[in-house]
């Protein structure tokens, strides 16, 4: 097998390769975050649990990433990126097909947990490989491009595996996860380039730096911004069998097109923060806190939440590429490596609060729809913190 120097990379179609290869990674490790969502019933139903405690899973997960991501890239910090990489979806493989045998809820958990390590470092070491491949004026654009096999997770993988585990077994989509997580293993191993290391290695006083001032502040708006996020789409399920009256056999052909806003969404996120990346940051996040509260009423009736599901794609993942700029942005001086997985993490502590929040709601008797200006809420306090940071100077 021939391994690819950095040198390699001055033609475009080296690069686009590369790309590619973390898209196949990207693609595997958010099917496998997502998908539990569209099969919260079935595994509380087999493992003989109840659903929100199923719905801790996602939790799971989520504190993996968020507290397992930034260990191990300080682990990791003196491997090559194209080692680091390799490793983690080594890791991510081994985690899903514990998921897929794990007799017991106790082992399904720490599954999710171990690949949620995985999931961290890998976003976080691959935004900083992507954008070492591309002109300075296109790094957003690659971050969103990396991201991509994210939002195709959505499109495809989410609705589609959500089927796979209802017609053969929950246990089924995990499978198939790792033969994903297998493919991109191979790809990575023939494309991406050796001899790769941060600028700025990533060590305890790097991390002791992005955990004040500027970095805290945008770390702070990006698990605001996306806790509303989280907050709703973790029970989209029974919001659309609950509210919009929508066939449980047909929820993952809605989910279709909640992945297609993504789509739209992550490309016109990158590109609106290459163009300016205050404007985008602001007006994304408003129009996401906007598209949420709307859904309050959208979400009515079968129709109405075709339109909703999409606009919501569009406006979470909007904020993506965005909020990954402004975190490496604010840590400039500091690991590249280590401040990308930190908002990895951040996304994540994010969906571990939105689920957790919603949950209390629900259990509180205050009723699915109360999501939504609860969800709302989450976004509009990121705009206003991110105005104050501009305010105040903070922003490099």
């Amino acid at each position: 097998m021939t391994t690819l120097t950095a040198g390699s990379f001055e033609t475009g179609r080296a690069a686009r390769w590369a790309l590619v290869a973390l898209g196949i990674g990207a693609f595997g490790i958010g099917l496998t975050e997502f998908v539990i969502m569209g099969l919260l019933v079935e595994v509380a139903q087999s493992l003989s649990v109840s659903v929100p405690s199923a719905g801790l899973l996602i939790s799971g997960y989520a504190l993996g990433v968020t507290f397992g991501g930034p260990l191990l890239t300080l682990a990791t910090a003196r491997l090559q990126h194209r080692n680091v990489i390799l490793a983690l979806m080594a890791i991510f493989i081994l985690a899903n097909v514990l998921c897929a045998v794990a007799p017991s809820y106790g082992l399904l958990m720490l599954g999710r947990v171990i690949s949620g390590f995985a999931h961290g470092t890998f976003f976080g070491v691959g935004a900083v490989v992507a954008q070492s491949l591309v002109p300075p004026e296109r790094k957003a654009s690659a971050i969103a491009l990396v991201f991509t096999g994210l939002t195709l997770a959505t499109v495809l993988g989410l609705p589609f595996g959500t089927e796979l585990g209802q017609a053969l077994g929950w246990r089924a989509t995990f499978w198939s996860v790792s033969g994903i997580g297998l493919l991109a293993l191979i790809a990575s191993a023939l494309s991406l380039p050796a001899g790769t290391h941060g600028e700025t290695p990533a060590n305890w006083r790097s991390l002791a730096r992005l955990l004040r001032g500027a970095p805290l502040l945008a770390l702070a708006t990006t698990t605001l911004g996306y806790a509303g996020v989280f907050l709703v789409f973790t029970y989209i399920a029974p919001i659309l069998t609950g509210i919009s009256e929508v066939s449980p056999s047909h929820v993952s052909r809605y989910l279709l097109l909640f992945g297609a806003g993504i789509v739209v969404g992550n490309m016109l996120g990158g590109r609106l923060a290459d163009r300016g990346l205050r404007p985008a940051l602001l007006g994304t996040l408003a129009g996401l806190a906007a598209v949420i509260l709307a859904m309050r009423f959208g979400m009515g009736n079968p129709v109405a939440a075709m339109v909703s599901l999409f606009l919501f794609g569009a406006a979470a993942f909007s904020t993506l590429a965005p909020l990954q700029a402004f975190m490496l942005r604010q840590s400039q001086g500091a690991s590249a490596e280590l401040a990308s997985t930190l908002n990895i993490s951040a996304f994540n502590l994010a969906n571990a609060i939105g689920a957790a929040i919603g949950g209390s709601a629900i259990a509180a008797g205050w009723g699915l729809g109360s999501l939504f200006p609860l969800g709302a809420i989450m976004p509009t306090l990121a705009v206003l913190l991110t105005l104050a940071t501009f305010k105040s100077g903070k922003d490099s």
